[in-house]
């Protein structure tokens, strides 16, 4: 202690330093390292230098440089700690077997997105592929994220996997390859991109030309497993990309979440029109519901003012009242998204429009589309993800 200084209780300005990392939150996991065991000693000496032994998952953890970072951030608003010294260490199997049944639940791996799940899964789907599907879930995805919504998304178009380019999840160490899920034991942690925990199998790829020529049993398994042994926490909603028509993972989706709700995508021609209802009238045949249509591709307008309807007009809406045809309810069209080089170029680079440019009017549309959406169910705990809770 130095002449003049006053005495303080080491034990006592410890246990501050242990409750400041409250707030260091996992990147992958999205809890407090305090809760998920991840802080083991924490000590102070006589002159205010700290010591923190942290142990992350797995050997080579991405998030590592960012836990330590946020921890010795955190530590150092610690009044009275004058130093900080982070050990970086590796939990052991005893302790990410704790983890894992921490975070899933005792007993075997389960499906947690059940009928009787708080969280609301959405399907989009259309009937052939070139019409922005894609594009459309993952901005809406991340719109939903940025009105403090716990989202997740599975990337279901296996032979087609989109996503990962869509949202720039790149892995810095292999340029041109989507960033890889970080695994404890069986359990896959996935990586997040801007507030959306996304999962694709052009993450497992070394290559990402590879062609995935799968057949049904495989695509059923590869489904089930994405929903199963990804943990994505408590989520407020779960959104999964259809690979265009009616095929095996359409079938297979509705197979395993029948309580599904959908969204059908077209583009005002009327050609795809013809096929998107196809890919409604499926969902509704295993039990999913279609609460609406969403029209991309549409009108837009040129610098001298002029509207240009590049693919023709009216398709979305055509869907919408041939899908209405038979029931009770309505299907609505949620949007017309319009031809945007910007929501083009967003996707190219891998920054969603909605973020990027969110006065561009197919941003605008997309915005919209998110309001329809939040404003047809509820979040966790009775939450509700919009104004009018169903």
């Amino acid at each position: 202690m130095h002449d003049g200084a006053v005495p303080q209780n080491h034990g006592a300005l410890a246990d501050r330093v242990r409750r400041s990392l409250d707030a260091v939150i996992d990147p992958e996991i999205r809890r407090p390292i305090t809760e998920l065991d991840m802080v083991g000693d924490v000590s102070v000496d006589a002159d205010g230098a700290a010591q923190v032994d942290i142990r992350l998952t797995i050997v080579g953890c991405p998030a590592a440089r960012t836990i330590e970072r946020d921890v010795r951030e955190a530590i150092a608003r610690v009044d009275g700690v004058t130093s900080t010294s982070v050990d970086v260490g590796v939990m052991s199997r005893e302790q990410r077997a704790a983890l894992t049944e921490r975070l899933r639940g005792p007993g075997k791996r389960r499906m947690p997105f059940t009928a009787d799940s708080l969280t609301r899964v959405i399907a989009v789907t259309s009937g052939k592929g070139g019409v922005g599907k894609s594009t459309v879930t993952a901005n809406l995805a991340v719109s939903l994220a940025a009105r403090g919504l716990a989202v997740g998304l599975v990337d279901a178009d296996v032979h087609g996997f989109s996503i990962p380019g869509l949202l720039g999840l790149d892995d810095p160490e292999r340029p041109g390859r989507a960033v890889r899920p970080t695994r404890v034991d069986d359990m896959i942690l996935p990586p997040v991109a801007h507030g959306v925990k996304v999962i694709s199998i052009g993450m497992f790829v070394d290559d990402p030309a590879t062609a995935v020529a799968w057949r049904g049993p495989m695509l059923h398994r590869t489904i089930d497993q994405f929903l199963t042994d990804v943990y994505f926490g408590d989520l407020d909603v779960l959104l999964l990309d259809l690979p265009p028509g009616t095929g095996d993972v359409a079938i297979s989706v509705g197979q395993i979440l029948p309580h599904a709700e959908v969204i059908v995508v077209t583009t005002p021609q009327a050609a795809a029109a013809d096929v998107a209802e196809r890919s409604g009238t499926v969902a509704r045949q295993t039990g999913q519901h279609v609460i609406g249509v969403v029209e991309n591709m549409g009108a837009f307008v040129a610098p001298d003012g002029t509207v240009v309807e590049m693919f023709g007009s009216g398709g979305g809406a055509d869907v919408a009242e041939r899908l209405s045809r038979g029931q009770e309810a309505a299907v609505p069209l949620l949007a017309s998204i319009p031809l945007s080089v910007d929501l083009r170029r967003g996707g190219d680079l891998g920054i969603p429009v909605v973020l990027d440019r969110p006065d561009d009017p197919a941003a605008r549309a997309i915005t919209a589309l998110t309001d329809a959406v939040m404003s047809r169910g509820r979040g966790l705990a009775g939450r509700p993800l919009g104004v009018n809770v169903v």
